[in-house]
């Protein structure tokens, strides 16, 4: 039996999860508060669809690590401590999350979703969604310690997935990279992953979808309130929508939604910085980079090239810092003079990832009957959002084969 299904959220998360919803035939009202989609978290992020490369933040000697960062000019990690308690109870989650046999588990899992995710996007694309800027030229990241590419080489369980490379197998992958050789201590490349933009891919999911039968959009502001029957209420522009079941997937605004309900999301907003550039042509990457120990990726979209970088935890909204801004902008002319942004001009990016402490998003049912959860993604969210869809559609299966 299909049934009527309220989705909070038009970002890649909620848009994928309408998306999947539709397919499996059910009816679809979607909910957003802003003026479009994916104006958020989804809107100018790095651009790499990671599916082999999802390792969590938290892992063994990342505490020690952070502390060298913060205490270093224009480290990929800041922090700005807070009397809040929501940033101290998270920060202590990840604390204890950060150890090998936890993130080595976290791992798998994302990995699963990932792929399951890449699995559903051919499907998605085969059937005639486009738009997005999608390619598949790989992945290829880059090491500068020795001892931290050992570490990672040790980690790579498919050598036809995963292969690891000398610094001069790296600037065979990607010429543009070539002048790093000397500083470099290997690399890893994924060929089959690939890179596409977030927020074209969500403008081509709301199309889709507005062609759909049986699909309404709705621009307003959502919230949740506590119904009977161990059940929640949604109300939409001061209306009650009635659904037979609703999704929250609305980023870290999920964490707000959901607190009347008695639910208390362990998201914190992660905030990370993007350029986007116009350089010549033929100075564009071709390969998808990340420069590990910069923690900076390089993604090249259409004729434009995506650079993104850096957490400021603490961070409460989406202000562009100049001085973070400032430091992207010198890793660039470092890292790939030819289109730095002294020869061109770029757009500037800021968002707040809605991260769990795991790195692990949350994707299940919650505590009221009639709501599901598909949230906590951070900075994984275009990897994973097809995944994270499907899930989802599957548990509104199992919710009305349950009867509950």
């Amino acid at each position: 039996m299909k049934q009527h299904i309220a989705v909070i959220g038009g970002g890649v998360i909620g848009l994928s999860t309408a998306y999947a919803l539709i397919r499996a035939g059910h009816r679809v009202t979607l909910i957003e508060q802003n003026a479009d989609v994916g104006l958020g978290a989804s809107y100018a992020n790095g651009g790499q669809l990671s599916y082999r490369y999802v390792t969590p933040l938290a892992d063994a000697g990342i505490p020690r690590q952070a502390l060298r960062w913060m205490l270093k000019s224009g480290s990929p990690v800041s922090l700005r401590l807070r009397a809040d308690p929501k940033q101290w109870r998270w920060m202590l989650s990840f604390l204890s999350a950060c150890t090998r046999t936890t993130n080595r588990r976290n791992a798998k899992v994302l990995l699963q979703l990932g792929l399951e995710g890449q699995a559903e996007m051919e499907i998605w694309r085969e059937e005639g969604l486009k738009g997005f800027l999608w390619r598949q030229p790989g992945k290829l990241v880059l090491y500068r310690n020795e001892a931290v590419f050992r570490k990672a080489v040790s980690g790579i369980q498919n050598t036809t997935l995963e292969r690891a490379l000398s610094p001069a197998e790296c600037a065979e992958i990607e010429p543009a990279f070539a002048h790093l050789t000397p500083n470099l201590a290997g690399g890893i490349f994924s060929p089959e992953d690939e890179v596409a933009d977030s927020h074209l891919f969500c403008k081509a999911l709301k199309a889709a979808l507005l062609d759909a039968p049986g699909f309404q959009y709705l621009q307003e502001k959502a919230t949740l309130a506590p119904d009977t029957n161990n059940t929640c209420m949604l109300i939409v522009g001061g209306r009650h929508l009635e659904a037979d079941q609703i999704v929250l997937a609305a980023g870290l605004n999920s964490r707000k939604l959901a607190a009347p309900l008695g639910i208390h999301l362990p998201l914190y907003g992660l905030k990370g910085y993007s350029l986007t550039l116009r350089p010549l042509p033929e100075t564009l990457p071709s390969v998808s980079v990340t420069d590990y120990d910069n923690r900076v990726v390089y993604a090249r979209l259409g004729d434009a090239l995506r650079v993104a970088a850096m957490v400021d935890i603490g961070a409460e909204d989406t202000s562009l810092n100049p001085k973070r801004l400032a430091s992207l902008r010198a890793l660039v002319r470092q890292t790939l003079p030819q289109a730095s942004t002294d020869h061109s001009p770029d757009s500037p990016w800021a968002g707040l990832r809605p991260a769990t402490p795991t790195g692990v998003p949350i994707i299940g049912r919650s505590k009221c009957d009639n709501l599901l959860l598909n949230v906590g993604h951070g900075a994984l969210g275009f990897t994973l959002a097809a995944g994270s869809a499907v899930r989802i559609a599957q548990l509104v299966a199992a919710v009305h084969t349950d009867g509950v």
